[in-house]
């Protein structure tokens, strides 16, 4: 199959449960489907499609979003997560007007021992396929090796080995044994997210063929725990060797083969190559995979989202047969019976669903202005004007979305600036996934829909993949006005000033090539979002300490931009939990939010907020031309979260915002003793 983006060998499909099923027929039970799992959130942000995976004994990854739908194709009817709005994001991003949000393709078990689900799960294939004897040092493909699965319900024991290792030189015993092999853990990346195998055999002979052999006996040589490039490649054939440490450093581009446009989780190439540098990454780099994802907490629908909604549904189980019979009401119905349920909706109703179903779809001119000028922000902004709504009594809960709201009464000792605290005694959140990058994050390129590697081969695909988590929350609403004046006397002054400065520098130094088409004060957050983000970690850090939550588990939904066209200002934080299934509603959280506990919750953390076991240093740190670091007086010991909590990566975030420290009067809750 040829579309405009890859080229792609379909003789070679990634079909685990098929191939486990021809196994079984033969008689043969070594090659078990399933060899690991993974809760949802860590498929979706750690390990998604083109991630690799670590197992026990080799390394995995999953292939893209069209494999999936073999495992899909088991079950009668597909689930979908319903969240318009994010919905709507996705199909903006993917440039696919149909695109649905599907879990995970998983069913719970009702006994540990039992079957369901078993013709479930993500599909992926071994990668990378070189490995490494751990006996003799062999280095050689998956077909060299046996692969040995046998027990059911031990994952972990999967592995390959080595039939006929006759161990090292020098070994006293020498006898033929099997012996596990390992993944050779060298890889090729290039900036535009391609991933290939090391070419070991080239690499050895320097471009080369063996002189001796057509297919050279290759030994990857490490007896060293150093990080980096350690081995030495040796082909046992012609005697030549080649250390890795070559493939590192300002020349390494010389040494390296150009990139191949390789995306091995589409099993695909670019046509006509990349073309574009190659550097070496190890297996398991934290550089290696970037999710690019979108999120929303799930709000009650207006009815404009509802009516879209069912416009779209519309027009997806209708298909080609929409243009027939959209006149037909009577017909209509009978069609959309079983697919989409309009039998509470009156002839009109349906009537103006199904015309807006019909309606052309945007050009692609509107498409990528849509793209180009669309801000994350307006993920966020339907969020904060429902939260400005106060809640219909107690414990106010939306059927549909499962949002439960309380309105929290301030205690006295509340500091002042904090106007209003709603608890969310129940909330659902729901992320999908558009897509990735490899060696930088998708925040830091600039040039990013070139950079961002699509999860599925169709160039208009029909699905992704995303989570649905429940939890609980604290919101916290600043009081604007006197926002709005303390953002006014930051921006005058000199460490904010120094922030700009060093965020220019990191932006020029770290973004791709074309970033110079962007100007780096539009990547910038406003004063406000520092002082917010800021006070969400130190809330954080407070709140674990009672909640019955550890901090990682707590995560932060930060409301923070200044009046602009079309939306009002927002000075607010959300501090929530969530899982996938009810842990993240166990009601530790939302307790702290009672009156007294909060104004004690809130104090702690602006008390702790004053020190740091790193001051004076951290205090006064204040970026400095060359330094470019995107944060002041804030570090792991005062003021930094986990990656699992903050949404900056510790980015934008300064104590002196917050609160008042020595030789410093900017903090906005002000001198607190």
């Amino acid at each position: 199959m040829t579309d405009t983006r890859f080229i792609y060998d379909a003789s070679s499909p990634v079909d685990p449960l098929g191939d486990a099923a021809r196994e079984a027929e033969q008689g043969r039970k070594h090659n078990r489907a399933k060899v690991g799992s993974g809760r949802p959130s860590s498929l979706l942000y750690t390990y998604g499609p083109g991630a690799i995976m670590d197992l026990p004994q080799f390394t995995i990854m999953p292939t893209g979003l069209d494999d999936w739908d073999r495992i899909w194709r088991r079950r009668d009817g597909i689930p979908q997560i319903r969240a318009p709005r994010l919905r709507e994001v996705v199909r903006m991003l993917l440039r696919s007007p149909d695109v649905e949000l599907r879990p995970f393709p998983w069913q719970a078990k009702k006994l540990s021992m039992s079957n369901e689900g078993s013709d479930l799960g993500v599909p992926a294939r071994v990668f990378p396929q070189w490995l490494r004897c751990t006996g003799c040092d062999m280095l050689g493909s998956l077909s060299q090796f046996d692969y040995t699965n046998t027990h059911p319900f031990r994952t972990d024991l999967a592995c390959f080995e080595h039939a006929k290792c006759t161990g090292r030189k020098g070994d006293k015993n020498r006898k033929p044994a099997r012996r596990p092999a390992v993944p050779a853990r060298y890889l090729l990346a290039c900036v535009n997210g391609h991933l290939d195998e090391f070419p070991y055999d080239q690499w050895v002979h320097r471009g080369r063929s063996c002189s001796d052999a057509e297919f050279p006996a290759l030994k990857m040589i490490d007896r060293t725990a150093g990080r980096g490039a350690t081995a030495t490649i040796m082909c046992g054939s012609c005697g030549l060797s080649r250390p890795m440490n070559e493939a590192q450093g300002e020349k390494a581009s010389d040494n390296l083969p150009k990139c191949r446009g390789r995306h091995p989780h589409l099993d695909a190439f670019q046509p006509g190559g990349c073309g574009r540098d190659t550097r070496l990454i190890l297996v398991g780099a934290s550089n290696l995979w970037f999710p690019a994802t979108q999120s929303i907490i799930v709000m009650p629908e207006s009815q404009e989202e509802r009516a879209s909604d069912l416009a779209s549904r519309i027009r997806i189980a209708l298909g080609d047969k929409l243009a027939k019979y959209r006149h037909n009401l009577e017909i209509l119905r009978d069609v959309l019976d079983g697919k989409v349920d309009v039998s509470g909706l009156s002839d009109a109703a349906l009537t103006q669903a199904v015309e807006m179903a019909a309606q052309p779809p945007a050009s692609v001119e509107e498409q990528e202005e849509r793209i180009r000028t669309w801000d994350p922000v307006d993920l966020l902004v339907p969020e904060w004007r429902y939260l400005q709504k106060d809640p219909l009594g107690a414990r106010h809960e939306d059927e549909m979305s499962g949002l439960t709201l309380s309105r929290r009464e301030l205690d006295p000792d509340l500091r002042s600036e904090i106007t209003r605290v709603l608890a969310a005694e129940r909330l659902r959140k729901v992320n999908a996934i558009v897509g990735f990058t490899r060696i930088d994050a998708m925040d830091r390129v600039g040039d990013l829909p070139r950079r961002l590697v699509p999860v599925t081969r169709a160039a208009r695909p029909e699905w992704t993949v995303a989570t649905e988590d429940r939890g609980e929350g604290i919101f916290l609403q600043l009081d604007e006005s006197a926002t709005a004046a303390w953002e006014g006397r930051v921006y005058d002054t000199a460490l904010w000033r120094a922030h700009r400065d060093a965020h220019q520098r990191n932006f020029r130094r770290r973004f791709s090539e074309t970033a110079e088409m962007v100007d780096p004060d539009t990547r910038l957050k406003p004063p406000r979002y520092w002082l917010i983000h800021t006070l969400a970690h130190v809330l954080i850090r407070e709140l674990a300490l009672t909640c019955g939550y550890s901090a990682a588990s707590l995560s932060e939904r930060l409301y923070a931009w200044p009046e602009a066209e079309g939306r009002a200002a927002a000075a607010g934080l959300l501090i929530c939990t969530t899982a996938s299934d009810s842990d993240g509603t166990l009601g530790g959280l939302v307790q702290l939010s009672e009156p007294a506990r909060l104004a004690r919750v809130v104090g702690n953390a602006l008390h702790r907020a004053t020190r740091c076991s790193s001051d004076p240093i951290c205090a006064m740190r204040t970026p400095q031309d060359p330094e470019d670091f995107l944060h002041g007086a804030a570090c792991h010991c005062c003021a930094m979260a986990s990656e699992t909590s903050c949404e900056r990566a510790n980015r934008f975030l300064d104590r002196r915002f917050l609160v008042d420290l020595p030789g410093s009067e900017l903090g906005f809750f002000g001198h607190v003793a």
